[in-house]
């Protein structure tokens, strides 16, 4: 269930919150000085054009010849990925909100239908620029250092007998072509799934049908041709064929007996922004769960189309998708360019970046050892600023949960989860806890943007394991990370904490979060009976100022008038 507030907490901040409103009108009220120039209309930047501008500085390092070839092919993907959340998201909200008659003009003084109007305008702009970035300049520098991304008429016979082959074996089982005719309806499209229509004309019949494959999002996009070095040279090259074009290379074996007239890849975006009335429900988790099935059949808000597509196809797809011209994307193929993330796992380093190795923190331990450190030994010396990835994470933040688990003077471990990885070992710590039955206790905030499902995954799996787990706060989205473990130790109890900003991941990723410092006022620290806040304070966390990649641990002494 999700946590709710107390009353004496209600009260406290209902009159911040009051306070706030007060010194805000008092200020919107106070009158100008002579002297003072009155403020222009347009001082305010448009919340979602400038997310646009945001992403176009990810464009631009895609497009920086100075940065490594295959990481500004990771660039175009990142690009093409936040675009999409953007849509699903902000575009998403915004409609339903012109929709239901609730839309506002925002502070930058644009009316609902004015931002619709400037994102379609940018979002063509940029989109159009990307694909030309990745297919005019990225793709042909990748052919020059021998990764290729080929078509089915440049390959070999070998080569395609090789690939018909991996194509009846691995491929043509899992597709399901659907026909769209006066005895079927037309199929549903999957918002994000990269499909085919096809145009198939009846020998017999002479009566033309549309059919749409779904390409298989449970295989690599990128298929791999045959080994293309020369043996008398010494460079290695690569080889690949998209899924689409060796489905389309096939479709015979789909349309046994018709005549293929035409193929061309599409993808929709569907309206996948979650609003759940928190205060109405009864259970949040149930009724996140119940938004996560509604989010599959959201409404489309955007159409990416091959720009080789016929007119007549054009205008099926969007007649039937209930797609305005605005919300119409010709691009050309290849469409979803997400698929550039597969060429990450190309062994060429002199492509990327060059590899950074964390080292552990030096006041966890002064010089590098195979043995783990005492982490509690080095909090209660001194309160240990970290900055990741510079600073090692398995061998701070991992290791100080992992100690705490297996530590039998560990009576208690509090944690925060907002984002973690898929084989997290946060989530294995917490679990190997509770098995050795100490209190645990998780706030697992299952609002994570599209991370609800994995977070709801997480939660189920931590109750099966004796967790106590709550669900966030009711009208807050918990987003710092906080642990606190309680250690009975000679001289009573001690409490550790770990404050940070950022996902609990145990890859050292670069510092492009904002996070908030420790609380490192003078009190708490071993041989100081001085009381401080516990972690888990929240209200204390957030009004912390924020400083980008920080993290930190320290040491309290237990004061019976704060519990842990």
């Amino acid at each position: 269930m999700a946590q709710i507030f107390d009353a004496p907490s209600k009260a406290l901040l209902r009159s911040q919150i009051a306070e706030h409103i007060a010194e805000t009108e008092k200020f919107d009220k106070r009158k100008a000085l002579p002297e003072e120039q009155p403020l222009p209309e347009d001082r305010y930047f448009d919340r979602e054009l400038s997310w646009l501008k945001f992403n176009k500085r990810v464009l631009e390092m895609a497009e920086d010849p100075e940065v490594p070839l295959l990481e500004r092919a990771n660039f175009a993907g990142i690009f093409a990925s936040n675009l999409d959340e953007y849509f699903m998201v902000r575009v998403a909200g915004l409609k339903r909100r012109i929709d239901t008659g609730i839309a506002v003009t925002s502070a930058s003084g644009l009316s609902p239908r004015q931002q619709l109007r400037s994102i379609s305008e940018t979002a063509h702009e940029l989109q159009t620029e990307h694909a030309n970035e990745a297919i005019k300049h990225i793709l042909p520098e990748l052919a020059k250092e021998h990764i290729v991304l080929l078509s089915w008429d440049k390959l070999t016979s070998a080569e395609q007998e090789r690939l018909s082959r991996y194509y009846r074996q691995q491929v043509f089982p899992v597709l399901t072509p659907l026909a769209f005719d006066p005895a079927h309806p037309f199929p549903y499209i999957s918002g994000g799934s990269l499909n085919l229509a096809v145009l198939v004309e009846n020998p017999n019949s002479g009566k033309t049908h549309f059919a749409r494959v779904k390409v298989p999002d449970n295989l690599n996009r990128l298929v791999p041709v045959d080994d293309l070095t020369d043996e008398e040279s010494r460079e290695e090259r690569y080889g690949f064929i998209t899924m689409e074009n060796l489905i389309i290379a096939h479709l015979e074996s789909l349309f046994p007996g018709m005549i293929i007239k035409e193929a061309r890849s599409f993808r929709v975006t569907r309206n996948e922004d979650i609003d759940v009335e928190e205060d109405d429900a009864e259970n949040l988790l149930n009724a996140m769960e119940k938004e996560l099935l509604r989010r599959r059949f959201g409404p489309p808000i955007r159409l990416e189309i091959s720009d080789a597509t016929s007119p007549f196809l054009s205008q099926l797809l969007a007649h039937r998708l209930r797609v305005n011209e605005e919300e119409i994307y010709r691009l050309p193929a290849p469409l979803d360019m997400k698929l550039m993330f597969e060429l990450q796992n190309i062994d060429r380093p002199d492509l990327k970046n060059k590899p950074f190795i964390p080292t552990t923190n030096r006041q966890i331990a002064t010089v590098e050892s195979s043995r783990a450190q005492d982490i509690f030994a080095a909090i209660r010396e001194h309160d240990i600023l970290l900055h990741h990835p510079y600073d090692s994470f398995s061998t701070s933040v991992q290791a100080f949960l992992a100690q705490a688990a297996a530590d039998p003077k560990v009576l208690a471990i509090k944690q925060t989860l907002y984002r973690t990885s898929s084989n997290s070992p946060i989530i294995d710590a917490l679990v190997d806890a509770a098995h050795a039955g100490k209190q645990v206790l998780a706030l697992v905030e299952i609002k994570a943007r599209f991370d609800e499902d994995a977070n709801i995954a997480w939660a189920r799996k931590l109750e099966r394991a004796g967790v106590h787990v709550v669900y966030g706060i009711v009208g807050l989205k918990t987003h710092c990370k906080l642990s606190l473990v309680v250690r009975q130790e000679a001289d009573g109890l001690r409490r550790y904490c770990h404050v940070v900003g950022g996902q609990l991941q145990p890859e050292d990723r670069p510092p492009v979060h904002r996070s908030w410092p420790a609380d490192l006022r003078p009190g708490g620290r071993a041989g100081s009976d001085a009381p401080v806040q516990p972690a888990f304070r929240l209200r204390t966390a957030l009004q912390l100022p924020s400083t980008p990649g920080r993290a930190a641990h320290r040491t309290q002494r237990h004061h019976p008038a704060h519990s842990a």
